[in-house]
């Protein structure tokens, strides 16, 4: 047998061979060349002297394959769950214990990373990698996935029809064009070289360093922005305070806003609307909120109408994803390392919309568990609305007599 022209022919037959015409043409080269054929041909291919011989088979069998198939029916490798039945029961028992009926799961109180769930079950007797693992995951619908806020608590039985309610009195304030305006308290956020989550553009592998641990800096203290948001005009105003997120605190912001920002723009006030969330510095229920409203609709002469968003709803509302969500992706990767820079930052907040937002420092002290007596309520010119007047209420103007 010419070895060398079998090499040859080999070479340029190769690429177009499957595994089956590679098998079926190296047996046919092997009973042409008669004796020793298939040590020949294996010497110069490299094909293994046993699948010569199984495609030597195939030329006398009578087991026909159809052209398009490689191997007949039920060859090959068996799928890894035809050999270990229980395999993918085990791995969802471990990705999730109590839905799967595992409650003593050996990962239940683990991250659920491949590489655990791999050492899990091979401890259960599982011949498997982690890319067969990370295949079957794939294969049963699972994915890497972060929690999402979708629980909202209890939901209140008057829950829609107060945001209807809330939506008729924004719509008549803002074609009376009487202010109307969103107000909340944004997340607190240290002072210092802490991480921010998000990325910014810097040269490469000089990332910015920071503090591995958020521990509070006692000499920089925290940030606490309140903001106030126009519903009709789209500008924001906040006041970063350095002391404690209090219902007086959130009431000078407003006042502030409504002194730099709100009469300027309407000089012809006679009401203004706020929309609140039901709990926090603004909560319903807090009394000092309410006394200090009074005090400003004294001082401003205006007439101040609450309508405070249903409890466990505060996703919706408006400052939310209209002025808060702006300033974070404005800051987003970038430390903030002082007052200064917090203060810059919310200022310079922009959008295509046309946003436009105002910053201030407040470095006033706001002391807690101030009281409102029941004396100090009844002075209240309240007015609470006939539908639900605990979230509705309408605070007048206390004109002194002369």
């Amino acid at each position: 047998m010419d070895v060398k022209l079998c090499r040859a022919k080999y070479k340029a037959l190769a690429p177009a061979l499957t595994e089956r015409s590679r098998r079926i043409w190296a047996a046919t080269e092997a009973r042409a060349a008669g004796r020793g054929g298939i040590i020949g041909v294996a010497r110069a291919t490299g094909i293994a002297y046993a699948t010569i011989q199984r495609g030597l088979k195939e030329l006398t069998s009578s087991v026909s394959v159809a052209p398009e198939r490689i191997r007949r029916p039920g060859g090959g490798r068996k799928n890894t769950l035809e050999k270990d039945p229980t395999l993918l029961t085990d791995l969802e028992g471990l990705v999730e214990p109590t839905a799967s009926g595992h409650p003593m799961s050996p990962l239940r109180w683990t991250s659920k990373s491949v590489r655990h769930l791999t050492a899990a079950l091979q401890r259960l007797g599982h011949a498997v990698s982690r890319q067969l693992v990370a295949e079957l995951l794939a294969a049963a619908g699972y994915s890497l996935q972060a929690h999402r806020k979708t629980r909202e608590g209890t939901h209140h039985p008057d829950r829609d029809a107060q945001f209807r309610y809330i939506n008729h009195h924004v719509r008549r304030g803002q074609r009376a064009t009487q202010p109307v305006i969103s107000v909340d308290t944004k997340k607190k956020e240290l002072v210092g070289d802490f991480k921010n989550a998000g990325r910014q553009w810097r040269p490469k592998g000089q990332p910015a360093p920071v503090r591995v641990h958020d521990f509070l800096i006692p000499a920089r203290g925290k940030a606490i922005p309140y903001g106030v948001y126009d519903l009709t005009r789209n500008a924001g105003w906040v006041r970063v305070g350095i002391d404690h997120d209090t219902a007086t605190f959130a009431v000078r912001t407003i006042g502030r806003w409504w002194q730099k920002m709100g009469r300027p723009r309407y000089r012809r006030a006679r009401s203004l609307l706020i929309t609140a969330d039901a709990g926090g510095s603004n909560g319903a229920r807090v009394r000092l909120w309410k006394w200090e409203l009074q005090r400003l609709a004294n001082r401003t002469r205006v007439a101040i109408t609450v309508c405070h968003l249903p409890p466990g709803t505060s996703k919706w509302n408006k400052i939310e994803h209209r002025l808060f969500s702006y300033i974070s992706s404005n800051w987003r990767g970038q430390p903030l390392v002082s007052l200064a820079v917090i203060v810059n930052l919310i200022g310079a907040t922009r959008t295509a919309a046309g946003l436009r937002v105002r910053c201030e420092l407040d470095r006033g002290t706001y002391p807690k568990g101030q009281d409102v007596t029941d004396a100090q309520m009844a002075t209240l010119n309240l007015v609470p609305h006939r539908f639900h007047g605990d979230w509705n209420y309408t605070i007048h103007p206390q004109y002194r007599r002369r």
